[in-house]
């Protein structure tokens, strides 16, 4: 089926490509706030709107608290609904991404990753999403501006879905990706828009016995977001557990179906394994340093090493089961964190990854390496010393230090 469909190659940067996907995904409102290095992304939007390509009502709104707030008002009354931020903006939104997530509203929001205040920064890292890892979000993270596209077309999907019905935040790594032109291959507008289809809803029972669509309608009034006291609270944060489980067969049956589609796979929807099945040593990661990191990989491969890289794709909900398959076979592995958990002994990815392993049959070594905050370059040589540095760990059979900083002046 990819065969039979023309796909155009165009020249994007990270921003645009979502943007793009965003136009050809039938939405409904778009609000949001400009920041670096997210403001791409509505600028180019708000330009799809001006020149009468996309019907979508566009909002400006006077910051990222208030653009959530107008895309979870719009997606309960049933539109299809986007916005994008990053670093300081989602700080902002930190109270409504709670509202978002358990009025259960299915909006698809982009984050350029970048590095929190103070001091100021305007560079890449994962602080911003990281500190919001607990806020009811799915989080996927891309590599490169060619996922991005993709990824945010199948986010609404995967929103949407009547099974997850919870917002979607789609990571690409400020100014690495964002700022940079890469050749992206889109689908055409109407295949996309098929794709992805009209918005579906669950039905719920009105105070009055009907049974209607979860969206607020005049003709069958009821409320979302109400005040939930000691007696119901705690049901609807389950629910919204329930759900995250839900997301995990979601996430993977778009991600297969868009891969027929397109001709586009990314591991399986989850995670992606590069040369795992018979490493010893593991690298783990998100985002754009995939890319770097396979390239070492394929050079100590041409050694004669074996060592492998784990990329998550999604962080939220965690895929605990597919790590711990994944990495079966390593004797040790090092996370990579790009932010840091401050006095948490080790960064998140770390920490996760090394709750995932204490139930796994092995029990490598795991050693965390925390890089790149403020978009503080990483070159492949500073990788290369990481994976000496495991392998004397793993002839040693111990880890002297759980946490190392790589490139840090010290």
């Amino acid at each position: 089926m990819a065969n039979k469909i023309k796909q155009t190659r165009m020249g994007l940067n990270g921003d645009e490509a979502v943007a793009y996907a965003v136009k050809q995904s039938d939405v409904d409102v778009v609000a949001a706030y400009p920041i670096t290095p997210q403001t791409i992304i509505v600028e180019k939007f708000s330009e799809y709107v001006a020149d009468g390509e996309v019907n979508t009502e566009f909002v400006c709104t006077e910051s990222e608290h208030s653009a959530l707030a107008a895309c979870i008002a719009a997606s309960a009354t049933g539109a299809r609904t986007f916005t994008a931020s990053a670093s300081a903006g989602l700080a902002l939104m930190h109270e409504m991404l709670f509202v978002a997530s358990g009025c259960r509203t299915p909006i698809v929001m982009a984050i350029a990753n970048r590095a929190l205040s103070a001091p100021l920064n305007i560079h890449g890292d994962h602080s911003d999403c990281m500190a919001q890892r607990d806020s009811g979000w799915i989080q996927i993270f891309v590599e490169n501006s060619q996922e991005a596209y993709d990824s945010v077309i199948q986010a609404f999907r995967i929103a949407e879905s009547t099974n997850v019905s919870l917002p979607v935040l789609v990571g690409l790594d400020g100014f690495t990706l964002s700022h940079t032109l890469e050749n992206v291959d889109t689908l055409p507008d109407e295949t996309v828009k098929q794709f992805v289809g009209t918005r579906q809803f669950t039905t719920v029972t009105t105070h009055e016995g009907k049974t209607v669509p979860f969206k607020l309608d005049p003709a069958n009034p009821m409320t979302i977001g109400p005040i939930a006291l000691p007696n119901y609270y705690f049901e609807f944060k389950r629910q919204q557990e329930e759900a995250m489980k839900n997301s995990f067969d979601v996430i993977q049956k778009v991600h297969d179906e868009y891969a027929t589609l397109s001709g586009r796979k990314y591991g399986n929807g989850l995670i992606e394994a590069y040369c795992l099945d018979d490493a010893e040593i593991a690298f783990v990661c998100l985002g754009s340093t995939a890319g770097t990191l396979k390239t070492i990989v394929d050079e100590l491969r041409q050694e004669g090493v074996k060592v492998g890289l784990l990329r998550l794709r999604v962080f939220r909900p965690f895929p605990a089961d597919a790590i711990q398959n994944a990495l079966k076979n390593a004797k040790a592995i090092a996370v990579m964190d790009k932010s840091m958990s401050f006095g948490g002994n080790g960064g998140a990815v770390f920490h996760e990854i090394r709750h995932a392993m204490y139930d796994a049959s092995s029990h490598p070594l795991i050693v965390n390496y925390i890089y790149g905050l403020g978009g503080r370059d990483t070159p492949p040589k500073e990788f290369r010393k990481i994976f000496d540095d495991v392998h004397k760990m793993l002839h040693a059979g111990l880890v002297d230090k759980v946490v190392y900083y790589i490139g840090l002046r010290e």
